[in-house]
């Protein structure tokens, strides 16, 4: 009967929608052991009378608290119930066969709702809370109140462990990842359960077993040790309401299951079947190290589901502006050759080409912004650039012009640089944004109102006579947050500049003005990151309350809001066909967005840290991720697999950039290196068609060594911003410590 049961459990389990912390809400058979309830597959019959008397009891108690005594009893008196149980309290609701649950004292109807609903073994777990992002602590916490004898948890956990080392080696790593999710909540439920002492012995003789990058979780853990700390604390109401995911092959997990069931460990079972989630493929088990590149996450690795939305990663096709082109040429340079000559080079490099990529998205998928005329100048411009772009390689590496923040009392906490790299800003800790010409053209504000009414507007120089030479300087200092400023970005068009901070806002400044057009009020703690899109108009931000938002710049409210990441949201970047956007947290992982519908279409775990930085390869194929753990991972966004790890950073990383042609990658360190890679031979080693994606199986070659192109030391500099020039110089930035 159990076999049955537990099939339909592991293997039936509803897709995720993108949305982790919903997956309290499966509504999932509960047995309290294999065997005790004879409907364990069959909710419907065994649930009808008691799961009514429960409800009638929550409802007496509801009148009862509410000093409706009569209503009270003329209900008892209609359901035939005895008149004891008006003297029952709220703690003890005894419905059949049901496991005493001390939860809340008296609590509210709701929560008694839940409690009874939660604790009665065979009977359904109905999702019992109207709000879906926060679940209702007392149901989240009350599934611990289903406890076996305390002084047996020692056991059955060595019992485990014993087993475990005891079986064949192919098998032992794949069910060691057992070991953590089981070593929490078991240790949660002694908590709960007010077993301080048994909780305080338990931690203390399993908790160095326990891999080292859970380090960080288990400092958390070991500051709950009472049930009063349960309350409040958020990572661990993560942890319940996120079954963690484990991928172990079947015949591993059949040997589990035959262990568990013929030592009637009932206890570790209980907690497999209910707050586990086990991932199960057919094929052979996965070595150590296969199991290590994707560990690490606060809830276990990505189900393979996550990772098989179609995800369209091409580029969108370039604007066709090449008339102008050619007469601006004429013009200024009487070189006709030069743009003729680019396409050939544009396409090699492997940028954006003129043919219809068959994995690019539909131009209209989204709607986009209108090419302004100043945009399609800019454009030229660009292809004017771009045809005096070095071609990077191992042996041609790029200068590296570092710009060095001194004597930045104020805390220098953001940078980034215009995309024609004429302009560099800083978000400071003193709340302040400032904004640095790098070019001898000096910084101007536009003319008031009044003599601006005195231009000429048709004349041909209109734009230079709107500026007032008057206000040039070679910086400006704006002011506005009430917080230090996390993260900044500068449109497309350079006319706009957000910032974001830790007064919650998101701040739309003109560069035209240097004032502040809006603020975007949607997250309620600090916002750690925005960026604007490839295209302009639209952004995302992220922060502490763990939802990323996309805004355009003239909407007050969101347009989407991704929700799942499991804490805050570190880190934000548009793909550069602006259809996705990838987000990485600390709870370790990194989530790629789809735009249009706000789905999760990929979930990468693989780091052992929060991750600060991410960057989308130009060819929009790949995407490199950098965490507080010192490694560079990369990822086939197509395939949803980790295809490379760079290893040598020794302190957390802080920015990656691709160079314009993809050659290259750059990470920046608060080891104060900037280390260069080489991309195209990471990703050129690849054999696409060799992937088990059914698996998801990954050889990883340990050659960072071989990648590493040259690492760059600066005096006593974090580096905290890479930006590579659209001719391919590499332009670093970070202040220094002194």
């Amino acid at each position: 009967m159990v076999d049955a049961k537990d099939e339909a459990d592991i293997k039936t389990e509803p897709v995720s929608d993108g949305f982790g912390n919903n997956h309290a809400n499966d509504a999932r058979l509960l047995s309290a052991s294999p065997g005790s309830s004879a409907a364990a597959g069959n909710s419907k019959p065994a649930a009808g009378a008691p799961e009514d008397q429960q409800t009638l009891l929550a409802v007496l108690q509801f009148l009862r608290k509410n000093k409706l005594s009569e209503s009270a009893e003329i209900l008892r008196r209609e359901a035939g119930l005895p008149e004891e149980v008006l003297d029952l309290k709220g703690g003890d609701s005894a419905g059949p066969g049901q496991g005493g649950s001390a939860d809340t004292d008296g609590g509210d109807a709701s929560s008694l709702l839940s409690r009874v609903t939660v604790s009665t073994p065979g009977v359904a777990k109905a999702p019992t809370k109207a709000g879906e992002d926060q679940p209702d602590v007392n149901v989240v916490l009350s599934a611990y109140s289903q406890q076996g004898d305390p002084a047996l948890y020692e056991v059955y956990y060595s019992g485990l462990k014993k087993f475990i080392e005891s079986v064949l080696d192919c098998h032992r790593a794949e069910l060691s990842q057992v070991f953590y999710p089981l070593f929490v909540h078991m240790y949660l439920e002694l908590v709960y359960n007010n077993h301080e002492s048994e909780a305080k012995a338990f931690f203390e003789k399993f908790s160095g077993d326990q891999e080292c990058y859970y380090e960080e979780d288990l400092r958390v853990l070991s500051s709950l040790t009472k049930k009063e700390h349960m309350r409040g604390n958020e990572t661990l109401l993560d942890f319940r309401t996120s079954k963690f995911v484990l991928r172990i092959s079947r015949d591993s997990y059949q040997l589990l299951k035959r262990h568990l069931q013929e030592r009637q460990n009932n206890q570790i079972w209980n907690i497999i079947q209910e707050h586990l989630y086990i991932d199960i493929f057919d094929g052979m088990p996965r070595s150590k190290s296969q199991i290590d590149a994707m560990s690490g996450s606060l809830a276990g690795e990505a189900k393979r589901e996550a990772n098989k939305a179609k995800v369209y990663y091409g580029l969108l096709k370039e604007p066709e502006i090449e008339l102008p082109l050619d007469d601006e040429d004429e013009e200024a340079e009487n070189e006709e050759g030069k743009p003729k000559k680019k396409k050939p080079k544009k396409d090699s490099t492997g940028s954006k080409s003129k043919k219809q990529d068959p994995n690019a998205p539909s131009q209209t998928r989204i709607p986009l912004p209108e090419l302004k005329d100043s945009d399609k100048l800019d454009k030229i411009m660009y292809m004017k650039e771009a045809t005096k772009r070095i071609r990077l390689a191992p042996d041609n590496l790029p200068s590296i012009c570092f710009y060095t923040f001194l004597n930045a009392y104020q805390g220098l906490t953001a940078v980034d640089v215009t995309d024609d790299s004429s302009l560099i800003a800083g978000g400071f800790a003193d709340s302040t944004v400032r904004v640095w010409s790098v070019t001898p053209k000096k910084l101007r504000k536009v003319k008031t109102a009044a003599d601006l009414n005195l231009i000429d507007k048709e004349s041909d120089d209109v734009l230079e006579r709107i500026m007032d030479d008057k206000t040039a300087s070679e910086s400006k200092c704006l002011y506005g947050h009430s917080g230090p400023v996390y993260g900044i970005s500068f449109s497309p068009d350079r006319t706009y500049l957000l910032s974001s901070s830790e007064d919650g806002t998101v701040r739309l400044w003109s560069l035209l003005t240097f004032t502040c057009l809006v603020g975007y009020k949607g997250h309620n703690y600090p916002v750690w990151d925005t960026q604007f899109s490839p295209y302009g108009y639209y952004f995302v931000s992220g922060g502490h309350d763990r939802v990323a938002r996309l805004w355009a710049t003239d909407h007050h409210q969101p347009l989407r809001m991704f929700a799942g990441h499991l804490a805050d949201v570190t880190c934000t970047r548009f793909h550069p066909n602006a259809n996705y956007v990838a987000t990485g947290s600390s709870d370790r992982t990194i989530r790629l967005w789809d735009v249009l519908n706000g789905n999760c279409a990929r979930i990468f775990t693989g780091h052992k840290g929060p991750i600060h930085a991410l960057a989308f390869s130009p060819n929009g194929k790949f995407l490199a991720s950098g965490a507080t753990d010192g490694r560079v991972l990369l990822w086939d966004i197509g395939h949803g697999l980790m295809v490379g790890e760079l290893k040598g950073h020794t302190d957390t990383i802080y920015s990656l950039r691709f160079s314009r042609d993809g050659e290259i990658l750059a990470s920046g360190s608060m080891d104060n290196t900037v280390r260069l890679w080489d991309a195209m031979k990471a990703f050129d080693d690849l054999e696409t068609d060799d992937f088990t994606t059914a698996t998801g199986h990954i050889h990883l070659q340990d050659n960072s060594q071989e990648l590493l192109l040259g690492t760059y030391m600066t005096k006593s500099t974090p580096v905290i911003h890479l930006h590579f020039t659209r001719r391919n110089l590499l332009l670093a930035a970070g202040a220094y410590n002194p």
